[in-house]
């Protein structure tokens, strides 16, 4: 499956953003699906993930109640993520990835073999 991530941009701090991933070339509800993001100078660090039906979604503490994804398994295959009251610290680089990691692994990057190219986002204070 292939990714291509898009909705980044530059906001102001505590206004949102809706980050989209489209997945084409392969069954998409196959996968697992996440969002991931990398600052400057930071490792790579779990944002979101959201299970192959979509009726569960898990967060990294630092977004929770602050972010929500989404799938869209049937018209248009994609992930997306709702990012709302956001801080300058939210500042990054933001992947999705599809993968099958077991639930343990949700949360590690190595457990994803398929990712988008990143959409850039910037939060000004």
């Amino acid at each position: 499956v292939q990714l291509q991530a898009s909705g980044g941009g530059l906001v102001q701090a505590g206004g949102s953003l809706r980050l989209s991933c489209a997945a084409s070339g392969g069954t998409f509800s196959n996968y697992v699906m996440s969002w991931f993001r990398q600052a400057p100078g930071k490792e790579r660090e779990f944002v979101a993930a959201i299970n192959r039906r979509g009726g569960s979604a898990y967060y990294a503490d630092s977004v929770k109640g602050r972010a929500t994804i989404s799938r869209d398994n049937v018209k248009y295959t994609s992930v997306h993520l709702q990012m709302n009251s956001l801080k300058p610290e939210d500042t990054a680089v933001y992947y999705c990835a599809a993968g099958n990691p077991v639930m343990t692994g949700i949360s590690d990057s190595r457990m994803y073999k398929r990712w988008g190219q990143g959409t850039q986002v910037t939060v000004s204070s």
